[in-house]
């Protein structure tokens, strides 16, 4: 075997042996796309822009939950103020399924870029309407579902947002980068979290409890405004991602026009195994994040009686550790493969959920740290491959929409529901170690899913041509597949022994 065959990976030479042989030629110029790099450097900016400043936002109310909660229920105990910011919280996460349905199947026939612009606007219009909305005090029941409505914005467009982000990139991305440059889009999720929960942490250190409830909390989510003007901005910059403009590959017409426009019945039935192995991964991914950056604030100030300031800072802590690490975690990736990442890191979560939590219990200042760098560990694990993995499991023509489902009712149902249900239960049974068996139960479900999941590492994405970073890495490309040719030739030549 030459050894340009030998040296690549054996789920890479399966996949490029059937599509010369579907083919049966070496791959010419025109079948492989080249990605410009300026064109590649503005599509990840502008995705990973829309995802921070969604982040911004869910920093922000996650880090506010308690102030919000006397805010707009000042008529209820303590407990159940916080509940109920959870739950105006959770509803977000119910209509988010609803704008995967409405925004995925234009995404598939109008094009990404569009959708991805309005998704900005809706996003920004939204969690600006938060910072405006009167306090209880001032319009009485009016205020609580005036919240509830903006909150619902925000998750219709996040509906059509974190998909069309991940399928934008994922089809700008080079195919031995895909790892690396979609990790970039959860680079701006945690950035945006940090960013909003350090404004927060700002916040509570220079004003006092009352001007916190009277105006300072306001100031957070209208900053959302101008973020959205810039992300806009850019967003109309774009141009459609290559995937979407080339033709699908010949043994994918039939597929593209049998589910032209993503209709559900079509992706519900042809590609149920993958939708469900986008649900696991999502819940592994989501149940984790949700744990980490909707509800630990709120665990130790609540449950462990810490000062707001000492848990604002532990979470930042470990926000700024998962910017550091998720980029080296994406490249990574691309190198050994995303299954073996999402593995280790499943079952690290079964192991070390409890050890964490004894970790973030204790007193002083070192263990809650290593605590908290653990957990944001593992869940840099599962952030830094997830925007490359998901996309890659469906084909060009019913990508967007098959990701509006799978993504969005996994996070409606698993993930934005965490803090909801685990402060529920911590009330429920007394036991502040809840979250860590919740934790468990995700790596669990993960490691099943990991076991059935196909690798995608450097595979051309389907129904896709194989795409490169740079001209030469086209002509490498055209001489490993002539060279494939030429050792399949000799084989058949070859007499059966």
């Amino acid at each position: 075997m030459p050894e340009t065959i030998a040296n690549i990976p054996e789920h890479v030479r399966e996949e490029l042996a059937q599509r010369l042989r579907r083919t049966g030629r070496a791959y010419r110029k025109q079948d492989i796309q080249v990605v410009e790099k300026p064109l590649l450097k503005r599509a990840v900016g502008a995705s990973a822009l829309g995802n921070c400043m969604e982040w911004f936002d869910f920093g922000v109310y996650s880090y506010l939950a308690a102030t919000i909660g006397k805010v707009f229920f000042p008529g209820a105990s303590p407990g159940v103020q916080l509940i109920s910011s959870f739950a105006t919280f959770a509803a977000a996460f119910v209509v988010r399924p609803l704008g995967g349905l409405v925004f995925g199947p234009l995404g598939d026939r109008l094009g990404r870029q569009k959708v991805l612009a309005t998704t900005m606007i809706m996003m920004a219009a939204g969690t600006f309407a938060i910072g405006l909305i009167p306090s209880y005090a001032t319009i009485g029941i009016a205020a609580p579902i005036l919240l509830l409505v903006a909150r619902m914005v925000q998750g219709f467009s996040t509906g059509g947002e974190y998909g069309g982000a991940t399928t934008f990139v994922a089809e700008y991305s080079p195919d031995r980068r895909r790892g690396f440059l979609s990790s970039w889009l959860d680079f701006g999720t945690f950035v945006g979290y940090a960013l909003g929960s350090a404004l927060v942490t700002v916040l509570n250190a220079a004003l006092s409890d009352d001007q916190m409830l009277a105006w300072g909390w306001r100031l957070p989510f209208l900053i959302a405004g101008p973020l959205g003007v810039i992300g806009l901005y850019m967003r109309l910059k774009l141009e459609e991602s290559p995937a979407f403009q080339q033709q699908l590959d010949d043994h994918e017409k039939d597929l593209a026009q049998e589910s032209a426009g993503g209709e559900f019945k079509t992706i519900l039935r042809d590609h149920w195994r993958p939708l469900l192995l986008c649900m696991g991964l999502v819940l592994l991914y989501n149940v984790t994040n949700y744990m980490v950056t909707g509800y630990l604030p709120t665990y130790q100030t609540e449950t462990l009686g810490r000062s707001s300031t000492s848990a604002d800072v532990l979470v930042l802590v470990g926000m700024v550790w998962i910017v550091l690490l998720i980029t080296f975690l994406g490249r990574l990736s691309d190198r050994v493969g995303r299954r073996p990442l999402y593995a280790v890191g499943a079952v690290a979560m079964i192991v070390l959920a409890v050890p964490a939590f004894l970790l973030l219990k204790a007193e002083g200042t070192w263990p809650p740290i290593f605590g908290m760098l653990v957990l944001t560990t593992l869940l840099a694990c599962f952030a830094a491959p997830s925007a490359a993995t998901l996309p890659a499991l469906f084909p060009t023509a019913v990508r967007y929409a098959a990701m509006g489902i799978g993504f969005n009712f996994a996070v409606a149902a698993f993930g934005g529901t965490t803090p909801l249900v685990t402060e529920a239960l911590v009330n429920a049974t007394g036991d502040d170690m809840v979250p860590a068996y919740y934790l468990m139960l995700a790596g669990a479900i993960g490691l099943v899913t990991v076991k059935f999941l196909p690798e995608s590492a450097r595979l051309p994405l389907r129904g896709s041509r194989p795409m490169v970073g740079s001209r030469e890495e086209r002509e490498e490309l055209m001489d490993t597949s002539q060279d494939f040719i030429r050792y399949a030739e000799a084989g058949q030549r070859s007499p059966a022994p």
